[in-house]
């Protein structure tokens, strides 16, 4: 468990223009919500998919991703994913999430949703520095040097280090869960089917809620 001041903190490592993570961090923060557990933060953490897979993400591949997530399980989310061109870089939005947690966890949490929702239900391009300062006047932050990633590299480091298996991989104290809220299978009709694992993230967050 990490703590920030008396708040108890939920890590997740997971990259901005990954759609498994906007669907289970959605998930997540609404269950803590139900739960009445506001006083524990979630802190959104850099794994940068270009640095760990060595390219960017392929357009084509996520909106295919995005596809079968609202046919399957989400049909409320992605209202706008591909009304504007994809991102090239989520380098400088990570920069701007980790800027925003040195501020507060709660400006951090602010930040890293509202970049999530600026591509996948606003169809904007987060890779553009003045789509950037748009979000950080709103959630009420200065812009970061853009060419200071030294808080990415660091986060990438750590989870390279604590085993992160993709995005998102949840941590808190002793416990760890890869993409709870999701069941992600190979599928002969489908290519790819996705089911709602609510009970396995319950679970998850059950456990980390009773610690507190």
């Amino acid at each position: 468990m990490v703590t920030s001041g008396r708040a108890p903190i939920i890590e997740v490592f997971a990259d901005i223009w990954c759609p498994f993570a906007h669907v289970g961090l959605d998930a997540v923060r609404e269950h803590r919500t139900q739960a009445g557990r506001e006083d524990v933060a979630i802190r959104v953490r850099s794994w940068p998919l270009e640095w760990v897979n060595g390219r960017s993400m392929d357009a084509g591949a996520t909106f295919e991703h995005v596809r079968h997530l609202r046919e399957q399980v989400s049909p409320d989310l992605f209202a706008n994913v591909a009304s504007s061109p994809f991102p090239t870089s989520t380098l400088d939005a990570l920069v701007l999430a980790a800027a925003a947690y040195d501020v507060s966890d709660e400006r951090g949490e602010e930040v890293s949703f509202e970049l999530r929702d600026a591509i996948f239900e606003r169809g904007q391009d987060i890779s553009d520095r003045l789509v950037l300062s748009d979000i950080a006047r709103t959630c009420r932050i200065e812009l970061p040097c853009f060419d200071d990633r030294s808080a990415v590299e660091r986060d990438w480091r750590e989870g390279q280090v604590r085993g992160v298996k993709g995005s998102p991989h949840f941590f808190f104290d002793n416990r760890e869960v890869f993409c709870p809220a999701l069941s992600i299978t190979k599928d002969a009709d489908y290519g790819m089917k996705i089911e709602w694992d609510l009970e396995r993230m319950g679970e998850f967050l059950e456990s980390c809620f009773q610690s507190t």
